[in-house]
């Protein structure tokens, strides 16, 4: 049971960082396009292959 004294503030500090984490995220607005996001992987301008020769 001396191990809970431990791991319940580590998991509260852990549960903060991944709330500030996506906190973070929805302010710096990476969540707004994400219909662009779909259709710009099916565009094939940006293809990652080589092309072929």
């Amino acid at each position: 049971m001396d191990v809970l004294v431990y791991l319940i503030p580590i998991s509260i500090f852990l549960g903060g960082v991944g709330l500030f984490g996506f906190l973070y995220t929805l302010k710096s607005k990476q969540y707004d396009d994400p219909e662009g996001d779909a259709r710009r992987i099916l565009n094939s301008d940006w293809d990652d292959r080589p092309k072929p020769d």
